[in-house]
């Protein structure tokens, strides 16, 4: 009897506490976060920053605000994810790495390239044991192409989005195509080119393609292409993603793969139905993995 009331106590006092989670970012997908949060026992609120003040502070009593994200060491974060805006990682992402894993959820700020160098020389620091996360989200197969590009294997990455043109946060010569979409009865493509071009047009809404540059650091922001599409018939968010191998000489066919998500949203919502659970499962996914950049 001892012995078992021995071992019981003695499992009992090597139990994992929780991981601490900063959240940067107090939108709807920072409150779905929180919340989230807060029902899971291996995981524990270390701060909530927001770029504005909180003024709905319902459910937010016991939950430590920070109002500076110089000071995040001071809140001892195991995990920061940020939901909040592209400039965070820009200003703020090396700092993180600095003091503990990373979830950057705005990949278009890597599309300046002063901030991936800078960010990305943080997270492979062999002397720092905390690495960069990015969320696959809409990118199915991000392992996939990963795998390829550090094999040399993949040759082409192209990634379209479609939405409803009022789900689209968009700036420069693309607001007046946007804008035409709502009214022209027929699709309008507001952007094909390369992905570097496109992000800071569209920083909210093409994180799956930045996500997917990154993937692919054999082609990086410059070589993969992107492709916008606003059509005011659709009520999801649609993402479809062609990779392709090495051209064969005719009559053989490249390796190819095509994969088409299907995100129901609703028409204004820049972030589908299915985003929210998948940035949970991510932040679940975080962690641990030592420098470099990973995956989630």
């Amino acid at each position: 009897f001892l012995l078992i009331s021995f071992n019981i106590i003695a499992t009992m006092s090597v139990s994992p506490r929780p991981q601490r989670v900063g959240v940067v970012g107090y939108g709807k997908l920072g409150q779905f976060l929180v919340n989230a949060i807060k029902e899971r026992p291996e995981l524990e609120i270390a701060f909530v920053w927001n770029r504005s003040p909180i003024s709905n502070m319902e459910g937010l009593s016991s939950v430590p605000i920070l109002d500076d994200l110089s000071n995040v060491a001071s809140m001892t974060p195991d995990i920061i994810i940020e939901v909040a805006h592209p400039s965070i990682t820009t200003k703020f992402g090396a700092a993180f790495l600095s003091v503990c894993d990373y979830v950057c959820g705005s990949p278009t700020a890597f599309a300046d390239k002063e901030t991936e160098i800078q960010v990305r020389h943080a997270a492979d620091d062999p002397r720092n044991a905390n690495g960069l996360y990015i969320p696959s989200g809409a990118l199915w197969g991000a392992t996939d192409v990963q795998k390829m590009s550090e094999r040399g294997t993949l040759h082409s990455l192209r990634v379209t989005m479609k939405k409803h043109p009022s789900c689209f946060k968009v700036g420069g010569d693309l607001t007046a195509l946007n804008e035409k979409a709502y009214t022209c009865g027929t699709p309008v493509t507001l952007y094909d080119g390369p992905a570097r071009a496109l992000c800071p047009l569209a920083p909210n809404n093409v994180n799956t393609i930045a996500a997917a540059a990154l993937a692919a650091p054999n082609l990086g922001f410059d070589g993969v292409q992107a492709c916008i599409v606003a059509d005011a018939s659709l009520e999801a968010h649609i993402v479809s993603i062609d990779a392709e191998g090495p051209p064969k000489p005719p009559p053989e066919q490249p390796f190819s793969v095509n994969t088409t998500r299907y995100n129901p949203a609703k028409v204004g919502a820049v972030t589908g139905n299915a985003t929210y659970n998948s940035f949970l499962s991510s932040l679940l996914r975080a962690g641990g993995r030592g420098s470099g950049l990973h995956f989630c």
